[in-house]
C-alpha cells in the first residue's frame, strides 16, 4: 500500500503563524521605538546638566576655601584637606577646573581668589571672605550647609548612579559643615 503526497502541502496554520508573528513584531518595534528612547534622552540631558551644575557648583566652592586660605594662612592646615575633598568632588562630576586645581595647583589660582576677596568686603556674599577667622570658617560652613542641601534635594531629579554620587558628595558635604562648626560650640 502505498501512500500518496496530496497534490497541496498544508499552508493554512504555516502563513497564518507567519503573519500573526509579522504582525507581533511590527506591533513591538512600533511600541519601543518612541517614546522610551524619547524619555531616556530627556533623562540623560537632565542627568548631564545636573552633572555639569554640580561641577561647577563644586569648583566654586574649591575657590572660595582657597580665597579663605589665602586671606588667613593660619586655616590653612585645617582647612586643606576639606579643599582636597572639594577638587575631587569636582573631578567626580567631570568638571574640568577640578583636574587642574589641584591642592598644591597654581599660585595664580590663589592670588586671583585672594585678588577678589580683598576686592569683595568682608560683608559682601559675592565671595568675599571675612576678616575675622571665625567669620571666614562660618562662610565656609554656611556654603557647604547650602550646597548639600541643594544636593540632596536634586537626588529625586537625576538617575541612579548620579543620584548615588550626589547622595555620597552631600553626604561628604555635611561632614564638612560638622569639621567646620566643631570647635564653635
Amino acid at each position: 500500500m502505498s501512500f500518496s503526497a496530496s497534490p497541496r502541502p498544508p499552508s493554512g496554520p504555516r502563513r497564518r503563524s507567519l503573519l500573526a508573528s509579522a504582525a507581533g513584531a511590527a506591533l513591538l518595534v512600533g511600541c519601543s521605538g518612541g517614546s522610551e528612547s524619547e524619555e531616556r534622552a530627556a533623562e540623560r540631558s537632565a542627568g548631564d546638566a545636573a552633572r555639569a551644575r554640580a561641577g561647577k557648583d563644586s569648583e566654586a566652592l574649591a575657590a572660595r576655601y582657597a580665597a579663605v586660605m589665602a586671606a588667613h594662612p593660619g586655616l590653612a592646615d585645617r582647612l586643606r584637606p576639606l579643599r582636597e575633598d572639594v577638587v575631587r568632588h569636582a573631578t567626580a562630576f567631570g568638571a574640568a577646573a577640578g583636574r587642574t586645581a589641584s591642592p598644591g595647583a597654581s599660585s595664580t589660582a590663589s592670588d586671583s581668589a585672594s585678588a577678589s576677596a580683598r576686592a569683595a568686603g568682608p560683608g559682601d556674599d559675592s565671595g568675599g571672605v571675612p576678616t575675622d577667622e571665625k567669620g571666614a570658617v562660618a562662610l565656609l560652613a554656611g556654603a557647604e550647609r547650602k550646597l548639600a542641601d541643594r544636593r540632596a534635594a536634586d537626588l529625586l531629579e537625576v538617575p541612579g548612579e548620579l543620584a548615588r554620587l550626589l547622595a555620597s558628595v552631600a553626604a561628604a558635604g555635611a561632614a564638612h559643615v560638622y569639621l567646620l562648626t566643631e570647635g564653635d560650640g
